[in-house]
């Protein structure tokens, strides 16, 4: 079967992640291998939304970027059948407008601070969210944790400024690394984009299984 072996793994808890309804936030170098491992994780309900088109400096580190030009969400939407797709910009507007309410699970892997503040204000008791993963060579730094325990990341720095200066209190777990920059422009290797990704996607259903076994 499909999912035999993540149902010897998740037992009982498989049928739950199963149903559960996600929604992706961005879908290139970090987004799109944290679609991947969703997909093939046996979540059914997966929404994905960017505004992106593939260009050929995409090609290091994106799935689907072979087909350049073409819109991300909906190439990716014909590689992972089934899923939902939004052509749409994430915007502090936009955020504040949507309605997550229908999600289990947001997760957040844009590089716009506006964007991502507003998504902590509107969604922090569901949100999983990633910081930098550009100018890193090394996956083994990267961890989940409380966004106000990150450290070094200074994406994650800029981050917690801005949600200190307009009052947010609350938590919501970051996916980022500790390694220091390795230059000053924006490199990218896929052995972090893509485990940035993967843990994304780990987090999410470890979220999910508590939330749901609760």
């Amino acid at each position: 079967m499909r999912y035999s072996r993540c149902r010897m793994l998740f037992g009982e808890d498989f049928e739950k992640i199963q149903k559960a309804k996600v929604l992706l936030l961005g879908v290139g170098g970090v987004g799109g291998f944290c679609l991947d491992c969703l997909y093939r994780s046996g979540i059914e309900d997966i929404t994905i939304v960017d505004f992106d088109t593939f260009d050929i400096t995409n090609q290091n580190r994106q799935i689907g970027s072979e087909n350049i030009g073409a819109k991300k969400v909906e190439h990716l939407k014909k590689l992972y059948k089934g899923i939902k797709a939004l052509d749409v910009k994430v915007t502090k507007e936009w955020c504040e407008k949507f309605d997550f309410s229908v999600y289990d699970i947001v997760i957040d892997a844009i590089d716009d601070i506006e964007a991502k503040t507003a998504l902590a204000f509107k969604v922090h008791d569901k949100l999983v969210s990633s910081l930098g993963s550009a100018k890193k060579i090394d996956p083994t730094k990267i961890e989940s944790e409380s966004i106000w325990k990150t450290k070094v990341d200074p994406l994650a720095k800029k981050f917690r400024y801005e949600l200190k200066k307009q009052g947010f209190t609350k938590d919501f777990t970051a996916v980022y690394s500790t390694e220091e920059s390795k230059c000053k422009e924006l490199g990218s290797f896929v052995a972090v984009t893509g485990t940035f990704g993967l843990t994304l996607c780990f987090v999410a259903i470890e979220k999910l299984t508590t939330k749901l076994c609760s």
